[in-house]
């Protein structure tokens, strides 16, 4: 990305390098809320990255004290896209406010989407609809001290974009019921118990450093089996055994990459990095 795409963006850096693309939240004096900008970034850079091929792997990071705080109070209080609040029919009114909805879950679901593995890194509070950011994500790392809380809850609201379909799919659920009813924090180790995270770090720069490692080892990798895996879980998740199979099956019927497999087993033996093709930027539609 271009010095002039960065001056663009208020609530993010970007930095791509060796494969590995760097966003990072960069309002660490407003904990990172998520302002009405952030939900139209955040999907365009990311868009950016997986239509043109520009890395094979993501990592979030963010800075300051905190992850984030999740959605900024003005978004609420300015009362646009409050039905309540807005003139005219209220069931007109509430239409309207469905694909608003669609269009803040769209901003989480572009990283489920996206062709590349995506690794976010946790510290502090991540709190609301930053739950919603990180559930999207493949892989969580974590601080000591961070924190993960449902907030919805504390201000009279349900979680609405996306905390509760995916969370259901990467922890018990009577632990979401909790944490869902009741707003309390869950703290790290318990995060990582129960399997939210993959692993706790003593620093923010041991965090980060271990992001990029993990990410830097994932590029290394034939990116289309990389792209297939991912695939693959995702419709594992959302299907049947039976469906997984035979989509494993299809897709193998088209994207068995045996010069891939060959030039692995190659670079292996002569102990040197293996050279494979990136994924093919995405057609334009016209």
């Amino acid at each position: 990305m271009s010095a002039h795409d960065q001056a663009d963006y208020t609530c993010f850096k970007v930095e791509i390098e060796a494969g590995v693309a760097h966003i990072q939240l960069k309002r660490p004096d407003a904990m990172n809320t998520m302002t009405r900008a952030f939900w139209n970034e955040l999907p365009a850079i990311v868009k950016h990255i997986d239509d043109n091929a520009l890395a094979r792997c993501i990592v979030i990071t963010s800075t300051g004290k905190h992850f984030s705080a999740g959605m900024e109070l003005s978004v609420f209080t300015d009362g646009e896209g409050v039905t309540e609040e807005r003139g005219g029919d209220r069931h007109v009114a509430g239409e309207s406010f469905r694909h608003h909805v669609h269009h803040l879950q769209n901003t989480f679901s572009c990283l489920d989407r996206a062709r590349m593995p995506v690794i976010v890194a946790i510290q502090g509070g991540c709190i609301g609809g930053a739950v919603d950011f990180i559930s999207a994500c493949d892989i969580r790392y974590a601080t000591n001290d961070a924190f993960f809380c449902i907030q919805e809850i504390n201000i009279g609201m349900t979680a609405d974009v996306g905390t509760f379909p995916r969370l259901c799919k990467l922890i018990p659920e009577g632990w979401v019921r909790e944490l869902a009813y009741t707003g309390r924090r869950l703290p790290a180790g318990k995060a990582m118990a129960i399997g939210l995270v993959n692993e706790l770090f003593d620093s923010h720069e041991a965090l980060v450093a271990h992001a990029f490692a993990a990410a830097r080892e994932i590029a290394e990798k034939s990116p289309l089996a990389v792209a297939g895996s991912k695939v693959m879980i995702n419709y594992a998740r959302d299907h049947t055994i039976a469906d997984g199979l035979d989509y494993i099956a299809t897709w193998q019927t088209g994207m068995f990459a045996g010069s891939h497999m060959a030039e692995a087993f190659r670079a292996k033996m002569e102990k040197r990095p293996a050279d494979f093709p990136d994924l093919l930027p995405l057609k334009k539609r016209m």
